[in-house]
């Protein structure tokens, strides 16, 4: 669309135009400067409005024409019903129960709140503070650092509702990470017997977030990790408390911009079903491929590789039918990173093999990049926007895939029941065996040592497992018995 008022409209937006024209009164006399002028006005607020409307519509759903509009008028409806169906799930929550049962919530005033969040944010100059009502949505206090951290005046945060400010394919996240009942209390949090950093290890998700400002025609946004908190907040206003949502939110830059990853951190953890599905994506992929863990779950695992690598994962799945949960190697693949460019990772592969089906459950990749891409601002936007695409080559090399892994894996093991504690050591393969090598499981290791707990034979905290499929993450095990099957 043009800005200029004397070109014609545009047919995509004309038709909306007539709509709103269509409620105004018209009278009988014509020619009157005054309702050309206020015509013309709300005409150029129409377009400016749909114009920011179509920033906020994801690449892959963008197209020109009538049907841009439509498009854009469907998923701004869509989101407003999804906003409102979760305030409304929100207040319910909150109205069944005065206090989340179990919970020591303490209370805190603006005051409190900005010298207790300040012991983060004067460290890190990436992280910012943010109250969220739980009843309302609405910001309750933000640090200051968010203005400079967003790239916008501290205004525009005043009596605004924060999930206005995230890209809203993540308002979805955010609702379901930021449940009442699922947040640590702050008080809990910080006490004298746990700490912060094992909180945020535990709870933590990932968004992207805009001040509003524009580059290119888009809106902004900036990927950040988000450390969510309930506590109650005193408001000198209404002169009462109310359940917020404390978040701390840490900026994630592109790990192959300073300060860089080094090269030998530079792993990260997948997990995919036997029809090559995202199911989990380690936390420390962020970084490195620009996507959050929610723009690959879910997702099929080809559609993300190189086309002429694509075909080497029949081969890779051939071979963990074979070593039926021993890690192997395999030549490397070209992984799409989020601008676009490939880069180049070594993988070692791995899998578990339920004992009593003995069908694959799902496939782990250990992937460390050996080359990075060109453009090293894997958080920009791609060059192309028509998004991806299935095509039939995926589909086809899928199925074989899935084919592949409905087999029964025939070979003997020595079945061993363990009992099984796991204390988690950080990719690093130096500080295996060391306790600065220990770390909090993340999201994709929790799940993975999960699946083993679903085996649970008579006692609660044993699991039978394969002796060649005991995983590396998990120490401190203590065998049983041994079983042949």
């Amino acid at each position: 669309s043009s800005s200029n008022s004397h070109s014609p409209s545009p047919p995509s937006s004309s038709n909306a135009f007539s709509l709103v024209s269509s409620e105004q009164d018209n009278p009988s006399t014509s020619g009157c400067s005054s309702e050309q002028s206020a015509k013309a006005k709300t005409q150029k607020e129409l377009f400016k409005t749909l114009k920011e409307l179509k920033m906020h519509l994801p690449s892959e759903k963008r197209s020109k024409g009538k049907s841009s509009t439509v498009n854009t008028l469907k998923y701004a409806l869509r989101c407003v019903k999804q906003v409102k169906a979760n305030e409304e799930y929100y207040q319910m929550l909150m109205i069944n129960d005065s206090q989340p049962p179990g919970f020591d919530v303490s209370s805190y005033t603006i005051e409190e709140i900005n010298s207790i969040t300040s012991e983060y944010t004067l460290k890190n100059t990436d992280i910012f503070a943010v109250a969220v009502s739980l009843i309302t949505g609405k910001i309750v206090y933000i640090s200051d650092q968010a203005s400079s951290i967003l790239n916008c005046k501290q205004e525009v945060f005043n009596n605004a509702k924060f999930v206005e400010f995230l890209t809203p394919q993540d308002v979805s996240v955010f609702y379901s990470f930021t449940t009442p009942y699922r947040l640590p209390s702050w008080s809990m949090c910080t006490g004298a017997e746990s700490s912060p950093t094992e909180c945020m290890q535990e709870k933590s998700f990932f968004c992207r977030i805009s001040g509003g400002k524009e580059r290119e025609g888009d809106l902004q946004y900036y990927p950040f990790r988000m450390t969510p908190y309930l506590m109650k907040v005193q408001d000198a206003e209404l002169a009462e408390e109310q359940f917020c949502c404390l978040l701390l939110a840490e900026r994630v830059h592109s790990g192959y911009e300073a300060p860089r990853i080094p090269p030998d951190k530079r792993i990260f953890t997948t997990t995919h079903t036997p029809n090559c599905v995202f199911q989990d994506v380690d936390e420390r992929a962020v970084p490195l491929l620009g996507y959050l863990p929610q723009d690959l779950i879910g997702t099929p695992v080809l559609l993300n590789l190189h086309p002429s690598d694509r075909p080497l994962m029949l081969a890779v799945h051939r071979k963990i039918l074979q070593y039926a949960g021993q890690p192997f190697d395999h030549s490397s693949i070209r992984f799409c990173a989020r601008n676009g460019e490939y880069i180049t990772i070594d993988t070692s592969w791995s899998s578990f093999v339920n004992p009593w089906s003995r069908k694959v459950s799902f496939v782990i990749g250990r992937h460390k990049v050996r080359m990075g891409p060109v453009n090293e601002d894997v958080f920009a936007a791609p060059a192309f926007h028509g998004g991806k695409i299935v095509d039939s080559d995926i589909q086809e090399i899928s199925e074989q895939i899935h084919r592949l892994l409905l087999q029964v894996h025939t070979h003997t093991h020595k079945y061993i029941l363990f009992k099984y504690t796991f204390s988690f050591h950080s990719s690093s393969e130096e500080s295996i065996g060391s306790s600065e090598g220990l770390c909090t499981p993340s999201a994709g290791q929790r799940q993975y040592c999960s699946h083993y707990g679903r085996f649970h034979l008579q006692r609660p905290d044993c699991v039978l497992l394969p002796a060649d499929q005991l995983p590396r993450q998990c120490h401190q095990v203590r065998p049983i018995y041994v079983h042949e099957r």
